[in-house]
């Protein structure tokens, strides 16, 4: 008499798609289901289309508090993780605008100040490019675990590409079943952010989290309620956060595209004459405000020391800008990098081929479409083709006369250029009246 011998895998995967089924029909998953889903994702067992019931599920059902819980710690777990020693902070954005890179900025002002930043960014999902895609402009993004350990303990920082060794495996697996449809579900953008925030050790966090009708947040309201989902797994987590929730119209700065985006971060922290004021606004509040969550759990003679020298965070924050310390930070992070820690942001030029988009009439700019944006600049040819994308000549409120420039598109390759030309009738960029 033989017996079959019981395959382990088998009964895995039998269990997470067993999950899913009952996912799909709106149960509640316990800890052991929702780990035996990311699990197997994780070592890609399920296959695409398995993969993407499970998005589906969630984008369609919504998880409960504590299921948003179980799958951020089934993420953790199921990837590897790194530890830092004492304050630890990180900055991210809830993205979907196009542009503001404030992450090049904000980095190196945290890690300037004295504070352990490992950054963990993204490549494009839902915008033509990612923080990864436009850092990779200045330097290599992909590293090992150990190679983080010694970039971060030479410059106090790193921005790194998360997906570069086995953080949070099963996201990375979830975004590219995700990519097609230009979407992520509420729940997943949380788990996704926290999981990673989590696996670097990070344990005081700003979250970026814009809402308007061009952007992933619509309303105020669904804005509101991911802050307080946010806040529930921080505190499942003992991680101080911090989400400031704001209104976005358009992209801070006006460039689109990898070597766009990097040139207008580098003019700011170069504090150039013609660097964008509103990314640099913007990146000095988030800097502001994660130094602020950073200091109140910092010895008392640092917060008089700021207090007396500066006022308060924001003062501080400004202050390592206008002096250069942050570009010295973000020159030793790029050297550390393996990447080119001289270059000046004139060195950064688009793609050769451009074609200037003229209004057709006289007015004033009502609107940015952010989502036609992000599909003319995929057109262009970002974020594969680092030259590829959009300069935004012209922003909201702007006055345009008939025949004036309002945007130019650039792409490294000819074929690319005219076939996004030809669409941007198909997909205005701007509603002018």
């Amino acid at each position: 008499m033989t017996t079959k011998k019981i395959d382990h895998n088998e009964g895995e995967e039998q269990r997470a798609i067993n999950a899913i089924r009952r996912k799909l029909i709106g149960k509640k998953l316990t800890y052991k289901e929702i780990f035996s889903i990311v699990d197997q994702i994780a070592k890609q067992r399920l296959g695409d289309v398995l993969t993407t019931y499970f998005a589906a599920s969630g984008y369609s059902k919504g998880f409960t508090k504590e299921e948003l819980y179980y799958l951020t710690k089934a993420m953790v777990e199921t990837g590897e993780k790194l530890h830092f020693k004492g304050i630890v902070a990180d900055k991210h954005s809830i993205g979907g605008v196009p542009g503001t890179r404030t992450t090049l900025i904000v980095v190196p002002i945290i890690a300037a100040a004295g504070f352990t930043i490992p950054k963990s960014s993204s490549r494009a999902i839902t915008t033509p490019d990612g923080t990864a895609d436009d850092m990779e402009v200045l330097s290599p993004v992909t590293f090992s675990k150990d190679e983080i350990y010694k970039i971060v303990k030479k410059t106090n920082a790193c921005i790194v590409w998360g997906g570069s060794f086995n953080i949070a495996p099963a996201d990375d697996v979830l975004i590219q079943v995700e990519k097609p449809l230009f979407f992520e579900s509420y729940d997943k953008i949380l788990v996704s952010i926290m999981a990673k925030k989590i696996a670097f050790g990070s344990n005081h966090v700003v979250i970026d989290l814009p809402y308007g009708n061009m952007v992933k947040v619509r309303t105020l309201k669904d804005a509101q309620i991911l802050k307080e989902k946010f806040e529930y797994l921080a505190k499942r987590f003992n991680i101080k956060i911090r989400p400031l929730v704001h209104r976005t119209d358009e992209p801070a700065g006006k460039g689109i595209g990898p070597i766009l985006e990097t040139r207008e971060a580098l003019r700011v922290l170069e504090q150039k004459p013609n660097r964008p004021l509103d990314l640099e606004i913007r990146s000095i509040n988030l800097a502001a405000n994660l130094l602020d969550l950073c200091l109140k759990d910092s010895s008392k003679k640092l917060q008089e020391d700021i207090k007396k020298n500066f006022g308060n965070c924001f003062g501080w924050a400004t202050k390592i800008l206008q002096n250069g310390l942050a570009l010295k930070k973000m020159k030793e992070i790029i050297s550390a990098q393996g990447g080119k820690p001289n270059i000046d942001s004139e060195h950064l030029n688009p793609g050769k081929y451009s074609f200037k988009l003229k209004s057709s009439k006289n007015g004033i700019v009502k609107a940015l479409n952010s989502k036609n944006i992000t599909i003319i600049a995929k057109l262009l040819g970002a974020p594969q083709q680092k030259g590829a994308g959009i300069y935004l000549d012209k922003k909201i409120k702007d006055v345009v006369k008939k025949g004036e420039a309002i945007c130019t598109l650039y792409s490294e390759n000819v074929y690319n250029l005219k076939g996004a030309e030809k669409e941007t009738e198909t997909f205005p960029l701007y509603e002018i009246e």
